[in-house]
């Protein structure tokens, strides 16, 4: 009996101290109720409660958390059947709110999240849907967080994980995407072929543009050559009629001065031209004639001796005297 009294203080205090002092983990926070009625938040670390007065009320994690959203049926706003399952993230910011403001935290975020989802989606096209994932996760973020807000947490982030038509849906979707992608496979090979078509006229046009460029350079070169040859035979002509222009001076001064060899030139002149006439003539035909030979040859030859001795040349006179051989 002495030992039991002895021990009963002993297992008195420890019960004292066990009510009295409370470790708070890190990423927790614990409510403190007074006679039931909340008091305080304990933040992680030591703390020391008045035994049998205070008690620990609820033991909050104010990690963030993460939240299944089960699948669900929506109706989108051209009237397809999607089933639609997600996920939350929510972070607990306010205890005492999140403690006494709702009865179940997680259900009434599960509840809200999937009601929203179904209202936001339900305002959007099948076509919306699947291509505007980013704007409907940050259109329920918006519209949850608000209506969270007042429980003292913060929504951080909402995913739509899937988004599931109908597999006849499925399939229709199919076919309209391979119609689309051979259109624009269409689209694409009439588009090359007009490149084609552009850069062939193009290629043609410059072929032409060039090709015209070199007659023209050529015909520019054929005229000059043309001009040139024109001035040279002009050129030819005057000194030839300058040559005869001599010839018939110095013949016309021997003529004044008496000397009938002038007068043969003249005669030997016409005879040559006249020769030289039948002899290219085209016509196939003979000629007959008596001719006195050696009167021509003396005549030439006498016409040789009066330039010589008036210093003109035969050439300079513009005439080349070839003395006919006698048949």
């Amino acid at each position: 009996m002495d030992s039991l009294f002895l021990l009963l203080p002993l297992f008195l205090i420890f019960i004292f101290i066990s009510q009295a002092i409370r470790v708070v983990p890190q990423g927790y926070e614990f409510t403190v109720e007074r006679f039931g009625r909340y008091t305080h938040t304990l933040r992680p670390g030591l703390h020391v409660l008045m035994p049998f007065v205070e008690r620990i009320g609820a033991k909050v994690s104010v990690m963030e958390t993460v939240l299944e959203v089960p699948s669900q049926d929506v109706i989108t706003k051209d009237n397809a059947a999607v089933t639609v399952d997600g996920i939350v993230f929510f972070q607990i910011m306010d205890v005492a709110k999140s403690v006494y403001e709702v009865a179940n935290i997680k259900v009434a975020i599960l509840t809200m999240t999937m009601t929203n989802i179904r209202t936001v989606m339900g305002s959007m096209d099948l076509d919306e849907l699947l291509s505007q994932r980013e704007a409907i996760n940050a259109r329920l973020l918006g519209v949850v967080d608000d209506a969270t807000s007042p429980w003292g947490l913060k929504v951080t982030r909402i995913e739509i994980k899937d988004i599931r038509p109908p597999r006849d849906l499925v399939e229709s979707m199919g076919r309209q995407m391979k119609a689309e992608r051979d259109k624009r496979a269409t689209i694409l090979e009439a588009e090359g072929e007009r490149q084609s078509a552009v850069l062939k006229a193009e290629g043609s046009r410059q072929s032409a543009i060039l090709e015209a460029e070199g007659e023209k350079q050529s015909m520019i070169l054929e005229a000059e050559g043309k001009r040139e040859m024109a001035f040279r035979e002009a050129e030819g002509r005057e000194r030839l009629a300058e040559a005869e222009a001599t010839a018939t001076r110095v013949l016309s001064d021997a003529i004044s001065g008496g000397n009938q060899q002038a007068l043969n030139y003249f005669i030997a002149q016409k005879y040559v031209e006249a020769l030289k006439g039948i002899a290219v003539s085209p016509n196939q035909k003979v000629l007959m004639m008596p001719l006195d030979t050696a009167n021509v040859i003396g005549s030439i030859a006498g016409v040789a001796e009066l330039l010589s001795k008036s210093g003109v040349t035969e050439q300079e006179a513009g005439t080349k005297v070839k003395t006919p051989r006698t048949p």
